[in-house]
């Protein structure tokens, strides 16, 4: 087996963050994580009305996963139409390349969310914030384009906030936003955790969201898998986009195989995250005694797998004779039929 540095494990939860007020973040681009070509993410926690400022990212969209509490985003399109939206555990977001949001914490105890984006040159250091711009715009000008006095402009902040913290906008307050119907889904929001999930008994469940079910997600697709102790995702390779993976709960194995003789082995627990690029073979594996979940994020609408046990089931017996060199008995064996999860043996 050919000897490689590269690794395609990251520990996000052990970085050092960056703290502000009402919220701390954890980022990891290519430049942290040099396997991750095509795809960055971001930890971030924000307290009851923490805020994450009005801004925009101008290289890459913004898929959101929520782990636990609950925040409001609010955002503005380019045809100047908006959107309010609150979102709980298990829900996603999506908003595309360059639209202005902004992300604030409206439960109780503070929200945990994962933040994938489609670009792995992306920093969420290198955003475009709101009072960034205003600080570093002449007085006069903001004065003019807001409509306010020159002294109004001087109360503006001298810098960007990144985070802001303020009162938190929930059901017992008349700052936060109405909604007139009870809606499941909007143009911004899908909950993926309310999905009846794909199920293989003694294996694992998986949830899917792909632009077929979520319109707005023109770039990325997700998965929420959940794998029972001592089973694994099969051994598999997606064609058409990068994987991305941010370890939720519990310990696994994954492998990548790169070809040549390269397979690179790491071990994952919660609040790691993983890559593998495009194409390459790899496996996931609960190496646990509890449930297994894992967050995964790709870099194409579009889910499309190419599972071992599907390319062995569709070949004549006598071509995998050939190929592995294996007796017709123990061929006979193999696959008939697609498994994805394969429960522990």
């Amino acid at each position: 087996m050919t000897e490689t540095t590269l690794s395609f494990k990251y520990q996000l939860e052990k970085e050092k963050p960056r703290l502000g007020p009402g919220g701390i973040t954890r980022g990891a681009s290519v430049h942290q994580f040099p396997a991750s070509q095509g795809i960055a993410g971001v930890s971030m926690r924000v307290e009851p009305g923490g805020m994450r400022e009005l801004h925009w990212h101008a290289n890459a969209a913004e898929w959101g996963y929520v782990i636990s509490g609950s925040v409001r985003t609010t955002l503005m399109r380019p045809d100047g139409s908006w959107a309010i939206d609150t979102f709980s555990p298990g829900d996603i977001w999506y908003f595309p390349r360059g639209w202005g949001h902004s992300i604030q914490g409206v439960s109780p105890e503070e929200c945990h969310f994962i933040l994938i984006f489609d670009n792995g040159d992306f920093s969420e250091d290198h955003t475009f914030s709101i009072t960034d711009w205003l600080a570093h715009t002449p007085p006069e000008v903001v004065a003019q384009s807001l409509g306010i006095s020159p002294e109004e402009v001087a109360l503006l902040p001298k810098g960007e906030a990144y985070f802001a913290k303020g009162a938190v906008p929930d059901d017992a307050s008349f700052i936060s936003a109405p909604q007139k119907d009870p809606k499941l889904v909007t143009t911004h929001r899908y909950p993926l955790m309310a999905q009846e999930p794909r199920r293989v008994p003694g294996g694992g469940v998986q949830r899917t969201v792909t632009v077929d079910e979520f319109p707005i997600s023109t770039t990325m697709a997700g998965s929420v898998l959940e794998i029972q102790p001592g089973a694994m995702r099969e051994l598999h390779w997606h064609p058409n986009a990068d994987e991305w993976q941010y370890f939720l709960e519990g310990t696994a194995e994954m492998a990548v195989f790169l070809a040549e003789a390269t397979t690179v082995t790491d071990q994952y627990e919660a609040g790691d995250i993983g890559y593998v690029p495009m194409g390459a073979g790899h496996y996931i594996k609960n190496t646990g005694t509890t449930v297994l979940k894992v967050l995964i994020g790709f870099n194409s609408p579009k889910y499309e797998s190419n599972d071992l046990s599907t390319w062995l089931a569709t070949n004549p017996a006598d071509v995998l004779v050939t190929n592995l060199g294996l007796p017709p008995e123990t061929v006979a064996k193999l696959p008939k039929e697609e498994h994805f999860f394969v429960p522990k043996r």
